[in-house]
């Protein structure tokens, strides 16, 4: 399927949220329709009433599918055939269930071909739940829906910040019984390979942080550091991947160690997310790499406790946006490159000279 402009599909998050205050925000400014086709997928009916309730002035037309979607519009798939009622600032079953048919209605127009990239809006975890869905998140949820042994990787951008997470959304007690040297040398090569492909960074330097204070103080204050992480990291060092430390957490962002490295994986949610959101909480983005599938998101949550205000601040869904056009041309031109690689050249060695001889025959 051809068409003019990278295809966007967004996905409505909770409708008692800030998703469609962030969109209608991003989408005023007409030049965003300049840099790519956006399709919502959610309800023109719920668009219609937060556009009226915030007095945002964008518009919008409606489609059958994305495969009607018309270059420098914005355009929505109707995916609730039900009245959604809209409870500003409430997390309720009706936007859990409507939030969970925009992502599904996606995905199968996705298995078609009709959009290249996916942007989603925040959604709330545990009113999407229902005897069909019983994922902590997109990130799970995304996963599934691709061709078996792909991970999915979380890696939150911000300019040349990419922290990445060994767990996620997992309680703090079962981290360390988590952890295993495997696990994080499958992260390690998962993250060098999409900083290479996603980000073009041909040699990525990534630094890896240690679980415990001190790094374990030689095994003083916690064993994980030589039992576990050290091991993967000299492990991916074998494959290829450059990569450092473990280091102690607290110095390494303390005095910008971070700015020396591409990457920075962190054994757990908080470790990496608390200081990647306070250096760039307005503009960051949730990127889900180590999938065939482009996905990025707004670094923030559905935040309730401002929904209907007009206080939400639409940068990190642009952000978002931007990434995923970033990532998908980044893949192509990587594609392009390995399907048209440059003539391997020998050097004669019955002579001394360094001379390229261009007339032997190739391998």
């Amino acid at each position: 399927m051809e068409h003019n402009k990278i295809r966007v599909a967004i996905t409505q998050g909770d409708v008692n949220g800030i998703g469609y205050e962030v969109i209608l925000k991003t989408f005023a400014d007409p030049t965003m329709l300049e840099f790519c086709t956006p399709i919502v997928y959610g309800s023109p009916k719920v668009m219609t009433y937060h556009r009226k309730a915030l007095d945002l002035p964008t518009t919008f037309t409606i489609v059958e599918s994305g495969a009607d979607a018309i270059d420098g519009r914005l355009n929505v798939v109707n995916c609730n055939d039900d009245e959604v009622k809209v409870d500003l600032g409430q997390p309720t079953a009706d936007a859990g269930k409507a939030a969970r048919q925009a992502l599904e209605k996606a995905m199968e127009e996705y298995g078609k071909g009709m959009w290249d990239v996916l942007v989603t809006a925040p959604i709330d975890k545990q009113t999407i739940q229902s005897d069909d869905f019983h994922f902590v998140g997109h990130t799970d949820y995304l996963e599934s829906k691709m061709p078996e042994g792909e991970k999915a990787l979380m890696v939150m951008v911000k300019d040349n910040l990419r922290v990445a997470l060994v767990t996620t959304h997992l309680p703090l007690s079962k981290v360390a019984s988590t952890l295993t040297t495997d696990g994080i040398v499958e992260r390690l090569k998962a993250f060098s390979k999409s900083l290479k492909d996603d980000f073009s960074i041909h040699a990525p330097r990534i630094a890896v942080l240690a679980l415990n204070p001190h790094a374990g103080d030689a095994g003083l204050l916690g064993k994980e550091e030589d039992g576990v992480i050290t091991p993967a990291i000299t492990a991916a060092r074998r494959e290829g991947v450059i990569c450092y430390g473990p280091f102690s957490p607290d110095g390494f962002w303390g005095v910008g160690s971070f700015t020396h490295f591409d990457g920075v994986l962190a054994m757990y949610h908080d470790q990496g997310l608390i200081p990647f959101k306070l250096m760039a909480m307005e503009e960051g983005v949730n990127f889900t790499a180590g999938l065939s599938l482009i996905r990025t998101s707004p670094d923030h949550g559905t935040a309730y406790n401002i929904a209907g205000k007009n206080e939400a601040s639409e940068a990190s869904f642009r952000a978002a946006i931007y990434t995923a056009i970033d990532v998908f041309r980044h893949r192509h031109h990587e594609e392009s490159i390995r399907r048209n690689p440059l003539r391997k050249q020998f050097f004669d060695k019955r002579d001394d000279s360094d001379k390229l001889k261009f007339d032997l025959p190739l391998e």
